[in-house]
This record gives C-alpha cells, sequence and structure tokens, in this order.
C-alpha cells in the first residue's frame, strides 16, 4: 500500500501484544478499541479520509468497530474475512453487516476455508455500503503469503492496492 503511496499504520491488536501465539479470545471489545485508538492516533497525523483495514480476525473487529461508529473510519480493507469457523458454515459470524454502511474491499482466497466464493458473496448481500469482492484464484486464509508462501502471491499486493485505489479514487 505504501508503494501504491497509501499512508499506512501497521500495529498489533491488544489480544496479540498479550498473547504473541494461539487465537483470540472474548468478545473483541479491547481489540476493537485498539482499533480506535490507532484510528485516533492516525488522525492526529494524517488529514483527509481515514481507511480501516485488517487480515482476518482483525478485519472482523475493524468491520465490527465500523458498524458500531460509523465515524470510526472512512471505509475498510478487509483481507480474509472469517466468516466463520472451519467446517462449522452454520457458525456465521455476520449479525453486525447489515449495519456496516461504509465502502469495504474485501479480499478473499478461492481456497480460504473461513468463506467460499459463494459464502462470502451471499454475506456481502447483508452489507448495504458499497462492497466489492477481490477473489484471489488459489489462494487460502493467508492469501499465499503464508508459512508455506508460493509464487501464487505474485502480483496479490499490487491487485489489492488497484482495486482500494478503485474503491476510495484515487
Amino acid at each position: 500500500m505504501a508503494n501504491a503511496g497509501i499512508t499506512v499504520l501497521r500495529c498489533d491488536l491488544p489480544f496479540r501484544q498479550q498473547r504473541p501465539h494461539g487465537p483470540p479470545r472474548g468478545s473483541g471489545a479491547e481489540d476493537r478499541e485498539g482499533l480506535r485508538r490507532a484510528v485516533e492516533a492516525v488522525r492526529r497525523i494524517v488529514s483527509g479520509r481515514l481507511f480501516l483495514g485488517g487480515q482476518s480476525y482483525g478485519g472482523r473487529q475493524a468491520t465490527m468497530l465500523v458498524s458500531e461508529d460509523k465515524g470510526a473510519a472512512d471505509g475498510l480493507l478487509i483481507l480474509s474475512y472469517p466468516l466463520h469457523p472451519p467446517g462449522k458454515p452454520e457458525q456465521l459470524r455476520t449479525a453486525h453487516l447489515p449495519k456496516l454502511q461504509a465502502p469495504a474491499l474485501f479480499v478473499q482466497g478461492t481456497k480460504d476455508p473461513f468463506a467460499s466464493p459463494d459464502e462470502i458473496k451471499a454475506a456481502l448481500k447483508l452489507i448495504p455500503g458499497r462492497t466489492p469482492l477481490l477473489l484471489i484464484e488459489g489462494a487460502g486464509h493467508d492469501l499465499g503469503f503464508g508459512r508455506r508462501a508460493t509464487t501464487r502471491g505474485r502480483g496479490t499486493p499490487e491487485k489489492i492496492a488497484e482495486a482500494f485505489r478503485g474503491l476510495v479514487g484515487g
């Protein structure tokens, strides 16, 4: 994103600062507050529109924050939204999505066990705001950049940046 001329602040959520490994626990309220504080910090140093993003759980927390507080961000970049736990498609994480009005780019791997392309498309229909979907062919939840990264991920950052600029204009 920085190479595309977009100012970025990367931060760890409070759960990750407290627990370097393993899945998050609890309601996520502390993590949403951490995101809120990060947004406030960025607003003090950068003028103009502000977009919030996150990968997996971080993206889910970002969507929850912006659905609760419409002024928290002007839009979202969500990578690998964890729509449901792997193998448990009945446990959808969509209750807050109908309240999400900000434009949001969702980026999902076509082999992501947390949401198939059809599942994520159906979930995005719940969101009243603009929600383009960028599918990364053959990628899993890590979008091709995990421990077993392959050449499959080549060009993905550029595709994401281009799609995001298309969403936000610029």
